[in-house]
């Protein structure tokens, strides 16, 4: 089954561009609420790193989520959507002054600290405004993912974090700052994690340490998991929402919540990522010595996953019944990068058919370029178009 797309109305629009189906995405936003409401005390913020495209901020916002920003870009984007300043977190191994500044005045609820000379950095800043910053502690929590190795964040060899054996004295020297609020601890394990296992561990593991801090008197009010829940972009009509239920039954089931914590993630590729699809247009079809190639009018300017980590997107083709052939899908950039796709089944092909690269609602749009001078992809929610 492919997926439903208002094919009439795309061939009359510029390609490439990207497509937000607008319902899939409130019924996942509805399955988030549905599920996180099941536990008392967990809050879902949206990591905007993942698409912050405005519309789709808009609809997240209104659902009431928070927003995890790694970026003072992102911290603008999100107040420009009307997130609450109250629901903001704000994360990234290398904060600038301008937007440490940024966080402190519009009164943000956290900042994600990586390390003491940060700590140092955002006590100072927060002194010449005569405000106290409100920190958690992200700790590198050595805890391997079963995902790319480019996207782990939680092993000692990542850059992220500060290390568990310097835990305690991180604390301790935020409690000599008198411009800073210890107030949690904040993980992150890495991306497009399937296997329930991998939080299972994160738990053991804050679970250890809590009691480690419990010792030593030392209470924490919130703890952040952040995100990583993957999707299946292998069944993207199959499996459109991943399973949140399972996702936050481990957390209910495997972590130990002290009495009033709250338990914050940051949900990013899970939210968006199978509402979109970035809609490209077939210029050629060229006879290889050994295979067939569609050329498309999308590049890795456009969706730059498959070029950087070898990441699958279904693909189809929606503008044809006519028997399935194997083509390679490959853009028009000058790189041999450029392919989205090898030895892809697709209805029988031709100059002027749609193709849809699906599961693409996710680091998509957010991470395209204009290499070889080309224009930025515009994105279009099916609110719009139908």
């Amino acid at each position: 089954m492919k997926g439903t797309f208002p094919v009439d109305r795309f061939a009359q629009m510029r390609t490439p561009f990207y497509y937000y189906d607008m319902e899939l995405l409130r019924a996942t936003l509805d399955a988030i609420k549905k599920e996180a409401n099941q536990h008392e005390g967990f809050v879902v913020h949206y990591a905007v790193k993942a698409n912050a495209n405005p519309k789709i901020l808009l609809a997240i916002r209104q659902a009431g989520l928070g927003a995890d920003c790694v970026s003072g870009g992102e911290i603008e984007a999100s107040l420009k959507a009307g997130f609450p300043s109250s629901k903001i977190v704000y994360a990234g191994v290398g904060k600038s002054d301008w937007e440490i500044n940024l966080g402190l005045d519009n009164d943000i609820f956290c900042f994600n600290v990586e390390s003491i000379p940060e700590l140092e950095v955002i006590n100072e800043l927060a002194a010449a405004k005569g405000k106290v910053a409100r920190v958690a502690f992200r700790l590198n929590p050595n805890v391997g993912a079963h995902t790319h190795a480019n996207i782990t964040t939680g092993l000692a060899e990542n850059k992220f974090g500060i290390a568990m054996r310097d835990m305690e004295s991180v604390i301790a020297e935020a409690s000599k700052l008198h411009h800073v609020k210890f107030v949690g601890l904040h993980f992150h394990i890495g991306s497009q994690i399937l296997d329930m296992g991998d939080f299972q561990a994160l738990c053991n593991r804050i679970n250890e340490l809590q009691d480690q801090l419990e010792r030593h008197h030392i209470r924490v009010e919130h703890i952040n998991v952040g995100g990583g829940l993957g999707i299946d972009y292998q069944h993207p009509n199959r499996v459109p929402i991943p399973d949140f239920k399972a996702y936050f039954d481990t957390y209910a089931k495997r972590l130990k919540l002290r009495q009033g914590q709250t338990l914050h993630f940051e949900l990013g590729r899970a939210v968006v990522g199978q509402c979109g699809s970035l809609i490209t247009r077939t210029l050629y079809i060229k006879e290889g010595a050994t295979k067939k190639f569609c050329i498309v009018d999308a590049g890795f300017t456009d969706l730059i996953r498959p070029a950087l980590y070898q990441a699958y997107h279904k693909i189809e083709n929606i503008c044809s019944d006519e028997p399935i052939e194997a083509y390679d899908v490959v853009g028009p950039i000058c790189e041999s990068t450029d392919v989205f796709g090898k030895q892809v089944d697709l209805n029988r092909a031709q100059r002027g058919h749609l193709i849809a690269i699906r599961s693409a609602g996710a680091y998509g749009e957010i991470m395209a370029s204009q290499y070889n001078c080309r224009k930025l992809p515009q994105g279009f929610t099916s609110d719009e178009i139908i």
